[in-house]
Formats: structure tokens, sequence, C-alpha cells
């Protein structure tokens, strides 16, 4: 029996629903903002993800899945590897958006010389070679948002600000998520800092895990995410990037919390969150849901470079993504859900076989009026028909029998009141849609 890939989900009724509410909240709220909806290929050239994530990552690294046609593999293991591939030929499904996103704005030219920032947002499947575990999947889900083309402070304040309304709309109790900020410096500043925590973590070789000892020189700034609780400790003593910031870079970040003071946002300030991508620069922020097991749900920041390491501009630019698998998750440790009822309908009961061809006819007039309708198809008994009508909510039954085909009505009945009324055949969109309200 064929089945699905671990670390996979199938989304599917409920599920499903909960995926569509979440787009379309925000869909709503995102669009109040001035953003426009982008969908990029699943499927990008690696570099787009290198150039973009950075090839120091784990994304790049460990986790990117790599997309080979089969004649392309039987090519690259009769040369015994795939350094004669030309850059079009070397793909990776998406792991994260920000990178397909950036691409698209440098290729189609988004944010030509003086035009007003691009404010894009999207909502897509994600793939990572992660190990399945509660919350991390495989395949996942993301809604996210880019602004490119505005290095105003105001606009970080801002996308942190709805975020945080995205999370209020979406049933989640605020005073159970704390939101953490923090500035990562520009290419100026950091690339100080970074020396100083490579110099840090070797002065502690003996306390610092292997893995770290390799980001020392690859990425040290990673060492503060490191899982290993020795490490976490070693850390905490480490310089902090907020005592190492460029004058710029510091009126910035003060700026960013100004603003977010005078919305009245609660935040923490956290020196030691770096997020888990090298693109980014100046204001990072993330999203933990408070006492649900899940952690993290959701954060940003600022990319001020990116555009140019994907071959554009300098184009400063900022941006979130929160994953529906864990927001899921985290909602429902607050009691909540993301699931919407399922649709009610009309149901067309059918007395007998004879009066099918009329039951086909009123069910096809319904749909075009753009009313949700269903009717048997198995041969059922009038009985077993409203019982299935039960089962599929329905709110209006419309019966048709003998009778009714001979003289031209139908009889429509409110699931609700159990009244009932015949109507003209000519007439019975209209009281149905009315009975609908």
């Amino acid at each position: 029996m064929a089945q699905r890939i671990q670390g996979t989900e199938d989304l599917v009724g409920g599920y499903m629903r909960a995926w569509q509410h979440m787009q379309d909240v925000a869909r709503e709220l995102f669009g109040a903002y001035g953003f426009d909806q982008i969908e990029t290929p699943a499927i990008e050239q690696v570099d787009t993800f290198v150039h973009g994530i950075g090839a120091s990552t784990d994304v790049v690294r460990k986790e990117m899945f790599r997309v080979f046609s089969g004649a392309l593999m039987e090519r690259i293991l009769a040369a015994g590897g795939e350094g004669g591939l030309k850059a079009r030929q070397r793909m990776a499904l998406r792991p994260e958006g920000t990178a397909g996103v950036v691409r698209a704005a440098v290729e189609g030219n988004f944010v030509p010389q003086g035009a007003a920032p691009a404010k894009l947002w999207y909502a897509e499947a994600m793939f990572r070679g992660e190990r399945p575990q509660r919350g991390r999947l495989r395949q996942f889900h993301q809604i996210g948002v880019e602004v490119l083309g505005a290095p105003d402070a105001a606009v970080d304040a801002e996308c942190v600000i709805m975020l945080m309304e995205f999370y209020r709309r979406l049933g989640f109790d605020a005073t159970k998520l704390q939101l953490r900020v923090n500035s990562m410096g520009d290419a100026s500043c950091r690339t100080r800092y970074r020396e100083r925590v490579r110099t840090f973590i070797l002065a502690h070789r003996d306390e610092m895990c292997d893995d770290c000892l390799e980001r020392a020189d690859i990425n040290p700034l990673r060492a503060f995410d490191c899982k290993n609780e020795r490490c976490h400790e070693v850390m905490r003593d480490a310089p902090l990037v907020t005592d190492n910031l460029c004058d710029d870079c510091e009126a910035h970040y003060a700026q960013v919390k100004a603003y977010l003071d005078e919305a009245g946002l609660a935040y923490v300030e956290d020196p030691t969150l770096v997020r888990g991508l090298d693109y980014y620069t100046r204001t990072v922020f993330e999203v933990d849901a408070l006492a649900s097991g899940v952690g993290a749900i959701g954060g940003g920041g600022r990319y001020d470079g990116l555009m140019e390491l994907e071959g554009g501009k300098p184009t400063p630019g900022i941006g979130f993504a929160v994953g529906f698998e864990r927001i899921a998750l985290a909602l429902a440790a607050q009691g909540g859900t993301l699931e919407t009822p399922a649709p009610g309908c009309v149901y067309v009961a059918c007395a007998a076989p004879e009066q099918r061809q009329a039951v086909f006819s009123a069910t096809l007039a319904l749909r075009q009026a753009g009313v949700r309708t269903e009717a048997d198809y198995q041969g059922r008994s009038l009985k077993s028909q409203f019982k299935q009508a039960d089962r599929l909510r329905a709110s209006v039954c419309v019966v048709i029998g003998a009778d009714e085909v001979a003289t031209a009505s139908v009889t429509v009945r409110d699931m609700r009141t159990h009244e009932q009324l015949l109507v003209p055949a000519a007439e019975f969109v209209g009281r149905v849609r009315a009975l609908l309200g």
C-alpha cells in the first residue's frame, strides 16, 4: 500500500479548513497594511538559497532537499559527482520563503529607482530534511511577509505590530505569548562582533561541543543557538551584540523600541537572539508560545544586504514567517483552534428513481446560483436521504417526488424549523436563497 512520507501530513477536512482560515485572516490583515500576495516556485536554483540563507547554515548544509530529474541523476552517477552541472541544473526544494521572494524581486525589478516599497505576503509549503518530531515536519506550511525598499525603523515596528495582531486574530491569548527582540548590527559592526565571539569560543574550546568549534570558523553567532546545555551555559558569558553596535545601528534599534513602546506592545530584549539564517541584519524578533511545549511560533527580521547577494541593487528588506503546524499546536495548548465549522448545504432529495432527472436539474440550478448543494447518488430511500442531509448539516432540504413533477413544483423544507412549503419550480432557487439568508 502506498504511504505518505514520514514527516508529511495530509491536509483534509477540518485541518484543511484550519489552514484556509489562517490564510483568510492573513489576507484581511495584511491587505489592510497594503500587502499583495505572491507565490514563488517550490523549486529554485540551489544558489538562490546558498546566497540568501548562507552556506554555513544547517538549513543549506544538512536540511535542504536537492532535486534531480531521473536523466540528470543517471548522468551525475556516471560522472561520479555533480561538478559539471550548470547553475540552472542544480535545484532544490524551497526550505524557506524569503530567498525566493527576493530572487523574484530582483528578476522582476519589483523596486525600481524611486518606487514605493514592495510589500508582499505568501502562504506556501516549505521542505526541510529534518528528523520528524512534534512541530517539525519535512513538508510544512508557512505564511510570511516581506517589505523591500524601506529602511525606516517604523517599518520594523509595523511588521512586529502586525505579527502580534495576527496572533490575536487567530485566537491567541496575548499574555501567553512572549515577544523577544534584538539587533544584530550591520555588515560593519557585526564583522567585528563575530570576531569577538569567535575568540571567546576558542578561548573556551575545552568546554564547547565539536559543532560549536566548527561554527567558530564558519559562523560563530550560531553557537548561541546550540542545544548542548554546557555550550548554552558557556555562551551566557559571551560578548553581547548590543554592546558592540555602531552608532547608526544603535540609533535604529532605539527607534524601533520607541515605536513598539508607543504602540503599547510588551517585549523582552534578548541580546542572544540571532535567528537561524545568515541574511539577517539589525532588527530581529521571535515569538514564543509560553507553556505550550512548542516554543517559537514565528519570527523574522531585517535583511538589508540580501537583494545584493541575489544579484540586485542595494535594497533594504524586512519580513517575518509563521508556521501553520506549530501555530495549530500552540493554539490547541491554549484551548483554542484554527478549525472553522464544516460548511452547511442544501440537500435535494429524490422520492423515487423516476424523479432523478428533475433532481439533477434542481441540483444544477442551485449550484449555478452559488449554493452549496448535495444530493443522493447511491439510490438511498427517502428516509435515508433525510438522515444523510442531517449528517451533511443541510439547513434546507428540497424534496422532489411524483406530485412535485406533475405540478412543476418542489417541496422546500426548513431543516431547522421542520416547516415545509410547496414552491413553483421556477421560484424555488430564490426561496431557498431567502431561507439561507
